[in-house]
């Protein structure tokens, strides 16, 4: 990713927000890379639409000063973020290594623009991935008092000033209070069978069922199960010659791709949350 500032606004949409950023950016010298914008209307409301826009523009002396001043005045609710400062990533693992491997060599690849800083397990066994990369590995069992589990974690989380805590495949359900400190700083993934087939054999109820479609939904975590905004979602078609085994690895392969990617578009600032229930994913 180029060093270069990213913006993304969120308003009432009126007419000139856009000239007017455009013209800050303009004034200090600095050139437009890309702009992305979308107007949501709610039509059964009959309200005024809300402005969405996110622009990559280069780095200029005082630019972001006056932006946020001018963006603060004009009640235009708004992140800048330096693309030079690479978001600073916890991984939290259970036994299942496809998904954590995926994010974790996504990164070391530089196709994903951030930075592991720490892997949490309740289990030992990938251990030796983190290591191989020399990323610190924390074994917190989870059998123990679930408040001072958490709290542990939290405090290796700020150890490692973490950014963003990605579930790959972590086993565990974590609290209101824990939640709280990392609001939509927290991605998990989840099979597609949800709600129709729940508990610990998913695969082998819908597999009962003869389905048709293998998928996965990525999505922030909040304090409802598994209901957070939705980030990126993928399917593979199957049919009747699909085993349950067979089911299990496509499963694993959707899974895999749709966290890397929900944590991809996160990284670089592709995803503003709506109202707290969905995503606006500028992709």
């Amino acid at each position: 990713m180029e060093d270069k500032y990213i913006l993304l606004a969120t308003c009432n949409d009126k007419v000139g927000i856009t000239s007017l950023i455009t013209n800050i950016i303009a004034e200090y010298g600095s050139n437009i890379l890309h702009l992305d914008h979308f107007t949501e209307y709610d039509h059964a409301q009959d309200t005024e639409g809300k402005l969405f826009l996110r622009f990559e523009f280069e780095k200029a002396t005082q630019l972001k000063e006056a932006l946020e001043n001018t963006l603060s005045q004009n009640d235009i609710n708004f992140d800048i973020f330096d693309t030079s400062d690479k978001t600073k990533i916890a991984l939290f693992v259970s036994k299942e290594d496809h998904a954590f491997n995926e994010v974790l060599l996504r990164v070391q690849r530089k196709e994903i623009p951030a930075e592991i800083t720490c892997v949490v397990s309740n289990h030992e066994n990938n251990r030796h991935f983190a290591e191989s990369f020399n990323i610190p590995f924390y074994y917190v069992p989870s059998n123990n008092d679930k408040a001072i589990v958490e709290q542990n974690i939290l405090d290796i989380c700020a150890k490692h000033e973490v950014e963003l805590i990605v579930l790959a495949k972590y086993m565990q359900i974590l609290t209101d209070n824990f939640v709280s400190h990392y609001p939509n700083q927290i991605i998990n993934i989840h099979h597609s069978f949800l709600p129709s087939f729940i508990g610990a054999n998913p695969y082998k109820q819908a597999w009962e069922r003869g389905v048709k479609l293998v998928g996965a939904t990525s999505h922030f975590v909040t304090s409802d199960l598994d209901e957070g905004p939705i980030i990126d979602q993928d399917v593979t078609r199957i049919n009747h010659r699909y085993n349950v085994q067979d089911l299990r690895k496509i499963g694993r392969h959707v899974e895999s791709s749709v966290l890397a990617q929900a944590v991809e578009y996160h990284v670089q600032h592709k995803v503003i949350v709506n109202d707290g229930n969905k995503t606006i994913v500028f992709n």
